[in-house]
């Protein structure tokens, strides 16, 4: 059992937690929820002790090892199975007990070919990926994961799932995807206001607890300023009365004593909408043929490929990392140019492309407000902060210059740059990376809104379920378009290595009733939203 009580702490004026506490139990696993900047790394590096609480304690039972996912890559094995066989126990039998390294390995991805690589030769995902194999290996009483998700494509996350749900000791695991985590974890631990809160079961349990406490609160506190105005009332008018002297005075010591409650900090949501431009067409896009491979003597990434893009389609690009899918993207975009085949762009076609290496194109020497005006077609500099108060950068934050900002900021300011312009196309690479929880569910509810049609390459199945409506599937080789939507392609194809595997199939009426919640929970809560802040939901335009 880890327990944590009273714990206090603050970086200048900021506080982080607050007499927080709670009780890790025998074979919990607890999903670690919270804002960005709100406290879950902190608490994972007090419980690792590396960093120390201002006041309160952490106690963990002597003999108890903690094992956690470091981005610190340090390797001293000669090849991929033999740094990760470093993470072994021993075991008192002599018994050779590599095929248990062997097992993870292949689950997050490792081919047997590259059991015999340098670790150092490795990609950085894949170096991640192998940090998180030796995490694994290692089978410690308490396994503290911290976005484990980041760098895994669909079928190692799938994979990573099965594993952890067989998981018989301890678990707290921080991920920005709600389905991975609703699907490992036993009990959610919310931090919020700089309390700690777990609750047996899913996240949108504690979320819905949470947001029913927090209103509860605000009548509260509403009733109770009406009825201390009325008591302040009666003793103004009757202060200067003999014969009411006696009632005032009681009036005076009970207002001393009930404490008042104050009005809750906001919160602040990324909450907007894109922009749509207007189509007349039917398709805004058509692929015939489309081939492509970086060497030409090399194997095809893409070999004959053909679609159309209706003008509300939504289209997911899924498969392993690796295999071609921001290719494709960037090929659609005519970022690169396809090896045979075509792709052809009609005429009212307005494009807003989202990608991995478009952070990189931020001017690292220009403020959150400039990169925004560069796109605004009027560059008008209250439209842009309008964008940036959207976009989580209120007031002063929207002048923080480009280089100061996190990797989640920066994708932020990205989001924000394609609010400005109109467009009926949205090409999307794994825009979830780098947002936390709830913006990714402001983010779900945005393309799902959006009055145009949508390309995304993302691994969150979460997203899948709750958008795709076509497939462009990289599986067993090749690429090939499924028309469906995910669960459709579980059902009736599936992935190619859970097939060999023989590895039992998600039930589909679970994952839809679990979308079907999630949306139910985005409706409460932008509409306990509206009732606080009075102002209806913003949007770009």
């Amino acid at each position: 059992m880890v327990q944590a009580n009273n714990l206090d702490k603050s970086y200048g004026r900021q506080v982080i937690f607050d007499k927080a506490g709670f009780t890790l139990n025998p074979g919990e696993r607890i999903g670690l929820v919270g804002r960005n900047g709100h406290g879950k790394t902190t608490l994972f590096k007090m419980i690792l002790g590396q960093e120390r609480p201002d006041s309160g304690c952490i106690s963990v039972p002597g003999g108890y090892t903690i094992g956690h996912l470091s981005q610190h890559i340090s390797f001293s094995g000669e090849t991929v199975l033999k740094e990760a066989c470093l993470s072994l126990r021993k075991n008192e039998d002599g018994i050779d007990e590599t095929y248990k390294a062997e097992i993870i390995l292949m689950g997050l991805g490792f081919a047997l070919e590259d059991f015999a690589l340098d670790p150092l030769s490795l990609s950085g995902g894949y170096q991640v990926r192998l940090n998180l194999a030796k995490v694994l290996v290692s089978d410690p009483n308490l396994l503290l994961l911290d976005e484990p998700t980041n760098y895994l494509d669909i079928v190692s996350l799938r994979w990573l799932i099965q594993f952890l749900r067989n998981w018989k000791k301890e678990l707290i695991i921080i991920t920005h995807d709600r389905n991975f985590m609703d699907s490992v974890t036993t009990h959610t631990m919310a931090i919020h206001r700089c309390k700690m809160r777990k609750e047996a079961g899913p996240t949108e349990k504690v979320y819905q607890q949470l947001l029913l406490e927090e209103e509860i609160h605000e009548k509260t506190r509403i009733n109770d300023d009406k009825k201390r105005k009325e008591v302040e009332d009666f003793i103004n008018r009757f202060r200067a009365k003999a014969t009411k002297a006696r009632a005032v005075q009681s009036r005076i010591k009970a207002l001393q004593k009930k404490d008042r409650l104050e009005k809750l900090a906001e919160i602040r949501n990324l909450d907007f909408a894109f922009r749509s431009a207007p189509f007349t067409g039917k398709q805004l896009m058509e692929v015939k043929d489309l081939a492509f491979s970086f060497d030409n003597d090399g194997p095809a990434l893409i070999n004959r490929l053909s679609f159309s893009v209706g003008k509300k389609d939504r289209i997911a690009i899924i498969g392993k990392n690796g295999k071609g899918k921001t290719t494709l993207l960037n090929l659609l975009a005519k970022e690169l140019k396809a090896g045979s085949g075509s792709v052809s762009h009609h005429d009212q076609l307005q494009m807003a492309y989202f990608g991995q290496t478009n952070i990189n194109r931020l001017n690292l020497h220009k403020t959150i407000e400039e990169e925004i005006m560069d796109v605004h077609p009027e560059g008008n500099r209250g439209a842009a902060r309008r964008i940036c108060g959207i976009m989580m950068f209120p007031g002063d934050n929207a002048v923080k210059k480009i280089s100061v900002l996190s990797g989640g900021e920066k994708s932020r300011v990205l989001l924000g740059k394609l609010l400005v312009s109109p467009s009926n196309m949205l090409l999307l690479d794994e825009p979830t990376n780098h947002l936390d929880m709830e913006s990714n569910d402001s983010l779900v509810e945005a393309i799902d809104d959006f009055n145009g049609s949508v390309i995304i390459v993302t691994h969150s199945e979460m997203m899948l379920h709750a958008l795709a409506t076509r497939l462009i599937v990289f599986d067993d080789g090749k690429v090939t378009l499924f028309e469906g939507t995910y669960q459709d392609f579980l059902d009736r194809v599936g992935w190619k290595s859970e097939n060999d595997a023989g590895l039992p199939r998600f039930n589909k009426t679970r994952a839809l009733n679990k979308s079907a919640n999630r949306k139910q929970l985005r409706r409460e809560r932008a509409e306990l939203l509206k009732r606080k802040s009075g102002v209806s939901r913003m949007s770009a335009g």
